[in-house]
């Protein structure tokens, strides 16, 4: 089963040697059939915590799309929903398939970046169950990983402290630096879910920076 993603890309070619064509902002999508030459990019996983529409943690995510430096594919993970719940006795070969795709994607990817919302002070259970899906693989061991807390002044700190720890068992790569709060003003966020503020789109693409200056390092 092929990993829930959504992609912001020109184009890139898929294992087979075929085209992988995907929206890029800015861009028409490139026409079919076109082929082009394999380059070297990072892959930033974007993992969001909500499953609501609409979510706060859905535009900061799409925001960070559209400010991803040149050379970087910003790749956001839409399985949340169909990951079964976490049972130990599951977590063995063959794997659900929601469970092998949500492994590939972090396998793929040479960063993460979460946001998420906090609910009565922790985790969302949906995406505190994404993470317990993660600790029984490598995927996620010594990968740099971020999250931007996209809540109102004052919240979401536990959300961020939980987050924290469970990354900890995971053993992600925690990079201080690309760990951010920018508060989501809906004032300031478009028809297409975009934020427009050139200040949060600047201290969010400083984030991403950040966060891919880990890579390799």
């Amino acid at each position: 089963m092929a990993p829930n993603l959504e992609l912001l890309t020109p184009l890139r070619q898929s294992l087979d040697g075929g085209p992988f064509a995907a929206e890029e902002a800015g861009h028409s999508e490139p026409a079919a059939g076109r082929y082009v030459e394999a380059v070297t990019e990072s892959v930033i996983l974007l993992l969001s915590g909500s499953l609501r529409a609409g979510s706060s943690n859905e535009v900061m995510l799409r925001t960070a799309r559209e400010v991803a430096p040149p050379g970087v594919r910003a790749v956001r993970y839409t399985g949340l929903a169909d990951l079964p719940h976490f049972n130990p006795d599951d977590d063995t070969d063959p794997l659900p398939a929601p469970v092998t795709g949500l492994r590939a994607a972090i396998a793929e990817a040479d960063a993460l970046l979460i946001c998420t919302p906090e609910y009565a002070g922790t985790l969302p259970g949906s995406f505190k169950n994404l993470l317990d899906w993660t600790v029984g693989g490598t995927e996620i061991g010594d990968k740099p990983s971020a999250w931007v807390t996209a809540a109102a002044p004052g919240r979401g700190g536990g959300a961020a402290a939980t987050l924290r720890t469970v990354l900890g068992y995971t053993g992600a790569a925690i990079v201080d630096e690309a760990c951010v709060h920018l508060p989501v003003d809906r004032a300031q966020v478009d028809e297409a879910g975009v934020i427009t503020d050139p200040g949060v789109r600047a201290r969010l693409a400083e984030t991403i920076t950040r966060l891919l200056d880990a890579v390799g390092g």
